[in-house]
């Protein structure tokens, strides 16, 4: 007869033994060990950031057309990007302390009703200056829905697997992006180019369904809710500049160089993502189904680029999966942007390895940005830091607009490996953090 209470015997028949392969193992083992709760809030913040993505994408691919339409010069379209990632940057802070102060799902909501309704609004444009108006209210729910959405799901995933989910969520990015290329490409293939890119805006609408369906299925994570709710400095600015002292650490380095990571890798992301497409039809003359077709490469590579990545900061720790994709993004850059002309098939096959190198460096983000920061001012310090950065990196879209009226699109695309080279950098300033439990 037994010795061991009930409950003991029934752990002792219900653990796995040391050869016995856990649960959470295996390769959607990260997904089972979410829960069901978990699972949802997953479900949520995928879609808020695949729309989100859709949304943002409508620009850069309608770019060309905007600026037959409006009468643009490249400094004027590269205006777009800048306008719409610095007012990110206050999006960002600011569903941070929402996210912190009355909930992540409430704070993701608002996100994305933001970035619908202006999406949709851009569509209606009568001017050039009424666009760049409302690309920029765009932003202030594109800069928020990121970081709540990323904070909302960290707080449910393991130590074990955090990594890896948040490399999910990010691959999502990829997803909107594809989903905008198709729809591009259907869109302006049957209508005149004049109409085509208002219709690209108003299918901007899409996300309103998803808020429904997160209102209703999606909740906060009950330990992380319970910790933030205790704490005196929820939501607060001063909480993450403040100097450490001999008897608590303080978030002021941190903050800055988190500000100096996100800089980097964003800039020179931004840079790609707002002027390939446009290099690809200018320099390259490729069609609108031409140009969908390469950058259905680039975009594969990005899919694979996020959940690989996710895998790797798991395994080899947040700071070393940034500084590897940092080195190998600025290569993958250069290589692009010097392709000789005529190389159709060499332009097609880097447009791959490019793709997931730059995705693949996000990979590591949610965690990371999750990870530095105690529950109380996890939104604050998150939504500052990744959407600062943004606005900051936003210099670089603008810059290679200018130098793209002498040095042409491919030459100015050079300037984007700089960024990664400050990503580089600024790791030396931050901790490793895998491995720890978000309280």
């Amino acid at each position: 007869m037994s010795t061991n209470p009930p409950s003991q015997a029934l752990a002792s028949l219900t653990k796995p033994g040391p050869d016995e392969p856990s649960p959470d193992d295996g390769p959607f083992g990260w997904l089972r060990a979410l829960g069901p709760r978990g699972r949802r809030a997953f479900g949520g913040a995928f879609g808020g950031y695949a729309l989100d993505s859709y949304d943002y994408f409508t620009l850069p691919l309608s770019m060309v057309a905007l600026t037959a339409y409006f009468g643009l010069d490249n400094g004027q379209t590269g205006l777009f990007t800048t306008v719409t990632l610095v007012v990110s940057a206050i999006g960002g802070a600011a569903a941070g302390v929402l996210a912190d102060r009355i909930g992540r799902v409430k704070a993701l909501m608002i996100t994305v009703i933001t970035y619908a309704v202006f999406t949709v609004a851009c569509g209606f444009a009568p001017n050039y200056e009424t666009l760049l108006v409302f690309r920029a209210l765009q932003g202030l729910g594109f800069g928020g829905e990121w970081a709540v959405g990323a904070i909302l799901v960290a707080e449910y995933a393991s130590a074990k697997h955090r990594g890896r989910t948040l490399g999910a969520i990010q691959s999502s990015w990829a997803v909107g992006w594809g989903l905008a290329v198709i729809v591009y490409t259907v869109v302006f293939s049957f209508l005149d180019d004049d109409l085509a890119w208002r219709v690209m805006f108003w299918t901007g609408a899409l996300p309103a369904l998803l808020v429904i369906w997160v209102r209703r299925s999606v909740e906060d994570a009950p330990q992380a809710a319970a910790a933030r709710e205790r704490s005196a400095d929820k939501g607060s600015f001063a909480a993450i500049f403040r100097r450490g002292t001999a008897t608590t650490p303080g978030l002021l380095r941190t903050t800055v160089f988190a500000v100096l990571l996100s800089t980097g890798v964003q800039g020179g992301y931004y840079t790609l993502a707002t002027w390939v497409p446009t290099y690809l039809k200018t320099e390259r003359g490729l069609s609108v189904v031409g140009t969908g077709g390469y950058l259905t490469f680039l975009i594969s590579g990005a899919f694979a680029g996020y959940l690989t990545g996710g895998c790797l900061t798991d395994r080899l720790g947040r700071r070393r999966n940034i500084w590897l994709f940092a080195v190998l993004s600025a290569l993958c850059v250069l290589a692009y942007a010097n392709i000789p002309s005529g190389a159709g098939t060499l332009l097609l096959v880097l447009g791959f390895p490019l793709g997931f190198c730059m995705s693949a460096i996000f990979s590591g983000f949610g965690s990371f940005l999750s990870e530095l920061y105690p529950s109380a001012v996890r939104g604050t310090g998150q939504g500052f830091t990744y959407n600062t950065g943004r606005a900051v990196g936003a210099i670089f879209p603008t810059t290679v607009g200018f130098l793209a009226d002498s040095w042409g699109v491919g030459g100015a695309l050079v300037f984007g490996a700089l960024g990664y080279g400050l990503a580089a950098v600024a790791l030396l300033g931050l901790p490793e953090t895998r491995g720890k439990e978000l309280v």
